[in-house]
């Protein structure tokens, strides 16, 4: 197989897995919550061929010396991108929307082998279940059933409540038939601090790397300013315009490669006919 084959095919590869990128960002532009990502390319191994050792017939050039001949491509990550999505209302209680896009909620996930680790999400429909052994408190939930974490641990809210509020620094209050009002703590949210240690956990969330410290890339957050906007949701950062671009942008560069190789093949085959 040649050199053109080689980087070609290569190439290809990596442009599959950038077209996987870009339609997981487009499936998700209506999921509430959803970061898009960028994949980034990195060369791979170039040489540099000396097809002119005779100096003296080099003199006056004016290009650099030698042939350079690379490898073809390789993605080298994919960057979480954390701007800021569109913010819509929707009048429910319970739906809470972040104002600062490095913030997220923190969830308590309990895993198969009885572990509990805290993941981190923007997505904030919240829902109330009851507390196994405690009919009389509701505790603050995902959609799923995993625990929204406070500061002081589980949100936890006395059961038959007639509304629930959320103000702009996380604190949770509700109030009962009888008019009295119970607090019920206060969100605690987590600032990413380097968005590449986290990596996808399935259900739009996210997770610290295994053998990273969390403080590496999450620090806890100062809740001394509006950060909440309860009754909304915020909408996926997906400029669907923008992936579209590149997703035609992609199919051209695979195109081309997937031409490259077939155009080597018919060289090989005009070479291996010759007599």
């Amino acid at each position: 197989m040649n050199r053109s084959m080689i980087t070609a095919s290569v190439s290809m590869g990596q442009l599959q897995r950038q077209l996987d990128t870009i339609s997981n960002n487009l499936s998700n532009s209506n999921t509430y919550g959803f970061k898009r990502r960028n994949v980034q390319f990195a060369d791979l191994l170039v040489q540099e061929m000396n097809n002119q050792p005779n100096r003296k017939a080099e003199e006056g050039r004016l290009t650099p010396d030698g042939i350079r001949l690379g490898s073809g491509a390789r993605v080298s990550g994919t960057a979480l991108r954390l701007e800021q999505g569109g913010v819509v209302e929707t009048g429910r209680a319970l739906d809470v929307a972040l104002l600062n896009p490095n913030v997220m909620f923190q969830i308590a996930k309990r895993l198969e082998n009885n572990v509990e680790i805290i993941e981190y999400t923007r997505e904030g429909s919240f829902y109330v279940t009851p507390v196994e052994g405690n009919p009389d408190q509701l505790q603050l939930t995902a959609a799923n059933g995993d625990r929204i974490m406070g500061e002081d641990g589980p949100i936890e809210v006395p059961a038959g409540f007639d509304s629930i509020s959320i103000s702009g620094n996380g604190t949770i209050q509700a109030k009962m038939p009888d008019g009295t009002v119970v607090d019920a703590g206060r969100l605690a949210l987590a600032e990413v601090v380097r968005p590449q240690l986290l990596e996808s956990s399935g259900d739009n969330r996210f997770r610290v790397e295994p053998g990273t410290a969390v403080g590496q890339a999450i620090a806890q957050v100062e809740q001394d300013e509006a950060l909440i906007q309860q009754g909304a949701l915020e909408q996926s950062n997906v400029n669907v315009a923008h992936e579209m671009t590149q997703l035609l942008t992609t199919q051209r560069s695979y195109q081309m490669n997937a031409r490259a190789v077939t155009m080597a093949d018919q060289m090989m085959g005009l070479v291996n006919t010759i007599r």
